[in-house]
């Protein structure tokens, strides 16, 4: 996969005992990577992380905060990655209302934290910043926001993104600059998705989670944004577009320096109340009550990514529709409840989805 690029590379990646960090981990340990990964606790031991027993799995298994710089800055000059994928980070738009102060200084100042640590390491040469198809300015447009579209944000963590981004741009410009590249040796992209669902995400306020929660309870799923139209992807697809970024940045580090969104295609923009209703149909057990509340937080209807850059400079498009992602999330929570260790099933489900380009 990705021409083998990762075999044999030391590749650190913050966030690993999240949910999509976790996927990350070990799709680069199964390509032959020397796998650190940084991270705080992993919030539920239910999680992938905890039910794959990834911590048997890397090259080293460490706990950290990318709030502590000096930290940060001693495993890498501990485990000398070369590359680094940044997915640390308070993810989620409802608690951003209720910890604004530890949005911003995980999501900016961690951010920060790991371009001054690949400043200071000669050994750290390139960086993939995951961030957010919510870093931009939301007008509620019906067309996909575009790599170039404005920064912004309404919410303390749609924020917290936007600034991310306006900061690493200006990292970029001033410390690796692709034009200098020959100078400093460094390269760096972003890369923006959202509304992931997969396998082992037990995260407090999620739709995916949310519903096994309410299904294992036997409660009725309570919708609480029932129009909401998000473009849904399997975890697998925009992690399939960072590990083709990292390739490459470390092939063509000048032409890709760059952002990037990855999303899925049209037809799997769908409102929140059809992507339940075909769970439960999927699941076999469930009811769904619309639970709409006028007074709740600000969240966006409409969110959409212009993915044509992608498609076009990295030949990747996602590949499993909507019931497919479906059913590869399903299939794993109704696995987790039989099976001491999902670590093999994860791979099953990345060999499936594979290294899959643009033909």
């Amino acid at each position: 996969m990705f021409d083998n690029v990762y075999q044999g590379k030391t590749v650190m990646v913050t966030g690993h005992t999240g949910f999509k960090g976790s996927w990350l981990a070990i799709w680069l340990n199964k390509m032959g990577a020397r796998v650190v990964g940084y991270a705080l606790e992993p919030y539920s031991i239910r999680g992938n992380y905890g039910a794959s027993h990834l911590d048997k799995h890397l090259y080293a298994d460490l706990r950290g905060d990318t709030r502590d710089l000096n930290k940060l800055d001693a495993a890498v000059k501990e485990f000398k990655p070369e590359i680094i994928f940044h997915l640390a980070a308070q993810a989620l738009v409802r608690p951003s209302y209720e910890q604004p102060r530890e949005t911003f200084e995980t999501n900016f100042m961690g951010s920060v934290n790991v371009m001054e640590t690949m400043r200071k390491n000669d050994c750290l040469r390139t960086a993939v910043m995951i961030t957010s198809d919510k870093c931009y300015e939301n007008v509620e447009q019906i067309w996909g926001y575009k790599e170039t579209d404005r920064m912004g944000g309404q919410d303390p963590y749609s924020a917290s993104k936007g600034c991310t981004e306006l900061m690493l741009r200006a990292y970029q410009h001033s410390y690796f600059n692709p034009e200098k590249y020959k100078v400093h040796g460094k390269a760096m992209a972003t890369v923006r998705a959202g509304n992931v669902i997969g396998g082992g995400d037990w995260s407090k306020d999620r739709l995916i989670p949310d519903c096994i929660r309410s299904i294992e309870a036997n409660k009725p799923i309570e919708i609480r944004n029932p129009v909401a139209t998000r473009p849904w992807e399997h975890v697998l697809e925009p992690l399939s577009g960072y590990l083709r970024v990292g390739q490459k940045l470390m092939e063509e580090p000048v032409k890709y320096s760059t952002s990037f969104n990855f999303g899925p295609g049209l037809a799997a923009n769908k409102p929140v109340r059809e992507v339940v209703h075909r769970l439960v149909d999927y699941y076999g057990q469930g009811s769904v009550v619309d639970a709409f509340d006028p007074n709740a937080v600000h969240e966006n209807t409409l969110l959409n990514l212009d993915v044509t850059k992608a498609y076009n400079m990295l030949q990747w498009e996602a590949k499993w529709n909507l019931d497919e992602m479906i059913h590869k999330t399903v299939d794993w929570y109704k696995e987790a409840l039989k099976s001491k260790d999902m670590y093999d099933f994860c791979v099953g489900q990345i060999m499936a989805h594979g290294d899959h380009r643009v033909r």
